[in-house]
């Protein structure tokens, strides 16, 4: 019976995705040990150090159908060991004395580390696909968009006008940094294990390295430079990069839910008859999957923190923090997946209201530009007297509910550089648009041979 909310039946698909849980699943876990088992056996082999026929029976015998659950997790409890009832159990299914070659020379965490590596490279990868389709969608809202006028906004005040084009350009140029820090770190932490009982290779003598090479060119993994029972520094490595991206999500989600506010309505999720927003009051079209992503960010960001405590390990090997890993790292890396598949679904459908965002920006009735009159007569009195000249015009503004263009046209000072035409042209917000398709077209250039 589940009983968390990743593997709910009720819940799991607000937090998480299929794929992910599959690649977490008990049934790939155990392959992945059986995976390395045969790996190990094989490198083994083509060096020499046991039979071929026992290489080739244990690579033939290690698949999950082989295995009996039941005993096995009977046995993980029983012995207060997490891999030698496998071993035994792989030992037992094998022919001959080919049982006695299984896990020559290794130690259970080197079985243990290889089989996490394998199931963090699938998730690297599966979360590069999201974060590339992510990425995609965000460069064509933002290409279409890039014209599109809106207040900017900060300390939650109008600014200056943007465009939505630019806004999302910066989204996008946000999950492109993660799509790279993915990449480059790859290199990093998808390495295998297989260093023996200290991490020294001793029980395989003048051969370990080769084994170590070969081992871990058959699982498609890097080989280290050293053994890192006790180094953890690579699943802390990719749990932040994860959290980042994860973070991100949650930050376009707040984002959209803040621009869905009533008040505001530039951004609505996508809606269809049948999508309820409260049980109680039946005009509610809430942002529920903008808050599902936010929601599942902060438990990603708070687990992904246990990455930098598992890097405080003792001597060789410990597994005190070594075993939080397990925990951990399945559950950053499908609820980021559960919010980048969320995400995704919300761009693909969003609602985009242009009409209120032209609106809005003139709801402060030419104020948004203050800074383009101020910058405008400084260029004759100076930036600082015209900073105090326009301050003052522009609190009249706020507090007679005027237009500041009425308010300028007032003053005989500001009169004595601009006449009326001038005035109107500087008080008009789609004159201030700055470099917003600039940096949309920049963005465009840089990132979209990458989603393709």
């Amino acid at each position: 019976m589940p009983s968390n909310p990743i593997d709910s039946h009720l819940l799991k698909d607000q937090f998480g995705t299929e794929a992910m849980r599959a690649i977490f699943s008990d049934e790939k876990l155990l392959q992945n040990w059986l995976d390395a088992e045969v790996a190990l056996a094989r490198a083994e082999a083509n060096l020499k150090l046991i039979p071929q026929e026992a290489a080739d029976e244990i690579s033939q015998k290690a698949v999950v159908a082989n295995m009996d659950f039941e005993t096995i997790r009977k046995g993980i409890k029983e012995t207060s060991h997490p891999l030698i009832t496998v071993i035994r159990e792989l030992e037992k299914v094998c022919e001959g004395d080919a049982g006695g070659y299984v896990h020559w020379g290794a130690t259970t965490q080197d079985i243990i580390d290889t089989g996490l590596a394998l199931q963090v490279k699938e998730a690297h990868q599966l979360l590069l696909d999201q974060a590339n389709a992510l990425l995609n969608v965000c460069l064509k809202l933002s290409e279409e968009h890039k014209s599109t006028m809106m207040p900017g906004r900060t300390h939650g005040q109008h600014a200056l006008p943007i465009t939505f084009g630019y806004k999302v350009s910066i989204w996008a140029d946000e999950i492109g940094r993660h799509i790279e820090r993915m990449e480059q770190a790859g290199e990093r932490y998808l390495v295998g294990q297989f260093g023996g009982a200290a991490g020294t290779l001793a029980s395989l003598g003048d051969k370990g390295l080769d084994v170590q090479k070969e081992y871990n060119r058959l699982l498609g993994l890097k080989q280290p430079t050293v053994t890192w029972h006790a180094a953890r520094d690579h699943y802390a490595e990719f749990s932040m990069i994860v959290a980042m991206l994860s973070a991100t999500t949650a930050k376009i989600a707040n984002e959209i839910i803040n621009l869905q506010r009533t008040e505001i309505g530039e951004l609505e999720e996508g809606f269809e008859m049948g999508k309820v927003g409260s049980s109680t009051m039946p005009h509610k079209r809430n942002p529920m999957i903008c808050e599902y992503i936010v929601s599942l960010s902060h438990v990603v960001r708070r687990k992904a923190s246990l990455g930098l405590d598992c890097m405080i390990q003792e001597h060789e090997r410990d597994m005190a923090f070594w075993q939080t890993e397990w925990s951990y790292l399945p559950e950053v890396c499908i609820l980021t997946s559960g919010g980048l598949e969320q995400l995704q679904g919300v761009l693909e459908n969003l609602i985009v209201h242009k009409s209120r965002m032209e609106k809005n920006v003139y709801i402060t009735k030419g104020l948004i530009v203050s800074e383009n009159v101020m910058l405008g007569l400084g260029k004759y009195v100076g930036r600082q007297k015209a900073h105090d000249i326009i301050y003052e015009a522009s609190m009249r503004a706020y507090e007679e509910d005027r237009p500041l263009e009425a308010i300028l046209l007032e003053n005989e000072e500001l009169l004595a550089y601009m006449d009326e035409k001038t005035i109107q042209t500087y008080t008009n917000p789609a004159t201030y648009l700055g470099l917003c398709e600039t940096f949309v077209e920049r963005v465009l250039q840089k990132w979209r041979t990458v989603s393709c």
